[in-house]
């Protein structure tokens, strides 16, 4: 209600005619300002109206003299008044005319015109301290939100005049030949000249096992060389990479989202020409049947009037609402970014997941062992002795296994090791000849294994000792402690419709979704087939989607989506800027918390609401019978403001769990 999701890398942050801020996924903060330009206006406007008043009612001094006192309150005026004035010619200008800031510079000047100038201060002061509670929270949930990253590759290592040379990928020609270090990202598409290397492309395709990519094969931008210096030949423009075009979906996927008009201003549209009209009534319409009508008499009515019909306590009252949703939040390790998500998060009812680094760890380790001729710290030591030489992630996983068995195998004499590209180790461990790698190694040096092991689908690595088959390592990537809880609490929160969607194979993938009980998932998806499935999903009629992810990959389904959930902890820079929801903790359980939170905003936002309305509808009733002052109208608003800011405050402290 209070944000709006926009297109493009601008942010808009305006108090206009809805004193609300909308805030943009690339929002940058300003400069700060210095502490007296903030709090400066308000501060003198305060202290020259608490002095005026003791003045007025308390000493009385001589010197007071009527023009002196219509000086003092004008210049008490001007700081907090000024301000409200100037924005309602502006808007006036630029054709709204209906805003509070025409209703309270109404109010004011005419209180100031019939000599109650405490009252006309009084409005503009109150109002002003109101923008500084909103913009208190304003900002503090910008602070939060970090400046987009380009998650392109900066420099191309190319080869020219028989030179690498660092320059600009956007320079690189299709035909030249580029270098990749290991730890490095690939800067464009192409096709590997080098035999062969092991490549990271979880952040790309979500993939949570790296592949081996061999000569004559195409790697794609974005990939992380994991294994040894390699030459690619560059195959397309960085324009046309596969980084290039995950960018430009983020980019039109954003633009696909409509902004949802903001509550204030469709309510402005027709209630403050109303109460224009109502004032001009309560002016002038009591002439015809008052014998004794006194024209500054109902003046001062209608005056109230307009003080009362401002929203100034709602739009102070609104803000702070969702301020307290987004502490409560952020308690949590949770991060909106912006409070209309919070609106949107109880309207969801489809959450469609990805699979690596958001339900499992992205993190590879050994599942389980299986022997043949040996024991299990025999084959344990064996393997991680061999595996000393690798630093492939499947090799470090059996280390870590060993390690954590307390297995001994860095002793070891270990020899002879070769690598065998695509395949695994060869080598000697304590004079015996030893094979670790996968199926196809051993197929190659004709060692017979345990067929049952080629319907696994998880990683396997097998290990042969002197030609006889030992057994082999089950590796796959952990599924998160509390992934079948956040599954289990989004069913309690009536979201039935829970979906998966991987780069993994699908057997990987329907495997891990029937372990922590996810109703459906799809495997072998890339980037656009991920956006063509969730655009499917989003045309189901009455379909509220929120994504979760947390790679490059899922950065244009996250903007797609109609709440984008990052895992902001492991997730890539692309994945956390894109989304509207931030999951600091990586706990994927937090979904259904912030799901709670948002229920819990909106139904304290709306009770601010009837609040104000409801008091608003009392008092100017009241003022328009000549019952209640503008003293009273005044601090009818800072009251209502006051009860909102201990409702926003109670949302902080709930329990959300």
């Amino acid at each position: 209600m209070s944000e709006i999701k926009n297109d493009s890398d601008t942010a808009a942050n305006e108090c206009c005619s809805t004193h609300i801020a909308q805030t943009d996924k690339t929002v940058k903060d300003k400069p700060k300002s210095g502490f007296f330009s903030r709090y400066g206006p308000a501060s003198v406007s305060f202290l020259l109206l608490m002095t005026g008043l003791l003045f007025d009612f308390f000493s009385k001094p001589v010197f007071f003299t009527e023009w002196l006192r219509a000086i003092w309150y004008i210049v008490a005026y001007i700081p907090v008044g000024l301000p409200v004035l100037s924005k309602a010619l502006k808007l006036i200008g630029k054709g709204e005319i209906f805003t509070e800031f025409l209703l309270m510079s109404i109010a004011t000047l005419g209180a100031f015109a019939i000599k109650e100038f405490p009252e006309g201060v009084a409005v503009m002061l109150f109002y002003s301290v109101g923008e500084l509670f909103q913009e208190m929270a304003v900002n503090r949930a910008k602070r939060n939100i970090k400046a987009l990253l380009d998650v392109r590759p900066d420099t191309a290592t190319v080869s020219r005049n028989g030179t690498f040379a660092q320059i600009s990928p956007d320079t690189v020609q299709i035909g030249e030949k580029i270098q990749v270090k290991p730890g490095e990202k690939v800067p464009l598409d192409g096709m590997l000249v080098s035999e062969a290397s092991s490549f990271n492309t979880s952040a790309l395709t979500g993939e949570s096992r790296p592949k081996t990519y061999r000569k004559g094969e195409t790697v794609l931008a974005g990939m992380i060389n994991i294994d040894k210096v390699v030459d690619i030949e560059v195959s397309k423009k960085f324009s046309d990479s596969s980084i290039s075009r995950i960018l430009y979906l983020v980019e039109h996927a954003s633009g696909r989202k409509a902004p949802t008009e903001l509550f204030i201003r469709k309510f402005a549209r027709f209630y403050t020409p109303i109460v224009v009209l109502l004032a001009l009534f309560l002016t002038f319409l009591p002439y015809f049947f008052k014998e004794n009508y006194v024209f500054s008499e109902w003046l001062y009515r209608a005056l109230i009037f307009l003080v009362i019909s401002c929203p100034c306590a709602l739009v102070v009252s609104i803000p702070l609402g969702y301020f307290g949703g987004i502490g409560a939040a952020s308690r949590n390790g949770i991060l909106f970014k912006g409070s209309s998500y919070l609106d949107l998060m109880t309207e969801i009812n489809t959450v469609v997941m990805d699979k690596t680094g958001t339900l499992t760890k992205g993190v590879f380790k050994v599942q389980s062992i299986t022997t043949n001729i040996i024991g299990e710290d025999e084959l344990t030591g064996v393997a991680a002795a061999i595996e000393t030489k690798s630093t492939h992630p499947t090799a470090t996983a059996v280390r870590d296994y060993a390690d954590s068995k307390n297995v001994s195998y860095k002793s070891r004499n270990v020899t002879h090791v070769e690598e065998i590209a695509g395949h695994g180790l060869k080598g000697v461990v304590d004079g015996r000849d030893v094979l670790v790698g996968n199926l196809k190694l051993l197929k190659k040096f004709n060692i017979e294994f345990d067929k049952s092991v080629e319907d696994i689908t998880e990683t396997v690595v097998l290990v042969s000792i002197d030609k006889k088959y030992a057994g082999f390592f089950t590796i796959a990537d952990e599924i998160k402690d509390d992934a079948k809880e956040a599954i289990s609490s989004l069913r309690n929160l009536g979201i039935e419709y829970t979906i998966m969607l991987s780069g993994d194979k699908s057997a990987v993938a329907e495997k891990v979704a029937k372990d922590i009980g996810i109703a459906h998932a799809f495997g072998d998806l890339l980037p656009e087939q991920k956006v063509e499935k969730v655009e499917e999903i989003i045309r189901e009629k009455g379909r509220k989607v929120a994504f979760v992810g947390d790679g490059i990959n899922d950065a244009p389904v996250l903007a797609l989506s109609h709440v984008g959930i990052a895992m902001g902890g492991l997730g890539s820079d692309a994945a956390i800027e894109t989304a509207d929801v931030i999951i600091q903790t990586d706990q994927p359980s937090k979904i259904a918390t912030a799901i709670k939170i948002g229920k819990a905003t909106k139904k304290v936002v709306w009770q601010n609401i009837a609040l104000a309305f409801g008091v608003k509808a009392i008092v100017m009733i009241l003022g328009a019978w000549g019952i209640a002052t503008m003293w009273e109208a005044v601090f009818a608003d800072v009251g209502v403001a006051f009860l909102a800011i201990l409702n926003a405050i109670r949302i902080q402290r709930m329990a959300f769990k």
